[in-house]
């Protein structure tokens, strides 16, 4: 079976679908706050111009979701699904943000698990690259079970750290 990449993902708090053109304006409202993005590799995807390539990205990546509160519909961010790697039995979750007002633990580690519990119909592996200065990042991770597996360069070439979080079978 294929792994889905852009599923419909629903829990008590949030709701996940696939990301689409015309969720720009609401999604650049969130990523507008220049400290969502204090401690990312790329700390100026608060700017106008930059966003728009890191949704163009989102877009053409296929596996990108939009992200909204249950209770009122609003968009607080995105992630995406990316790098399916059948023969490994693997794919990454990242580009994750929420607004500031949803930092804390219980909306992120809920987008987590849902993402998770969808993944793992399809993979036994999940990897998250960071930024190895995005302590708030790795904490997330951490806090979910991510397991460090050390530092790597990205495809950009920024030094990163990958985390693994393995299916419980």
């Amino acid at each position: 079976m294929p792994f889905e990449l852009q599923p419909h993902l629903a829990g008590d708090l949030l709701v996940l679908r696939p990301l689409r053109g015309d969720d720009f304006d609401s999604l650049f409202a969130v990523a507008s706050d220049p400290l969502v993005w204090e401690q990312h590799p790329c700390n100026d995807r608060w700017k106008l111009d930059v966003f728009e390539k890191f949704f163009r990205d989102a877009m053409d990546s296929g596996g990108a979701l939009i992200v909204f509160d249950r209770k009122d519909g609003i968009v607080i961010g995105s992630s995406r699904y990316y790098g399916y790697d059948e023969a490994k039995s693997e794919v990454e979750i990242g580009w994750t943000f929420l607004a500031r007002s949803y930092w804390g633990g219980v909306y992120n580690g809920e987008m987590k698990r849902l993402m998770l519990e969808h993944a793992f119909r399809f993979v036994d592996s999940v990897v998250f690259w960071i930024g190895v200065d995005n302590f708030r990042s790795r904490r997330a991770i951490e806090k979910i079970g991510g397991v460090l597996l050390g530092p790597r360069l990205n495809a950009e070439g920024r030094e990163c750290v990958v985390y693994r979080i393995k299916a419980m079978r």
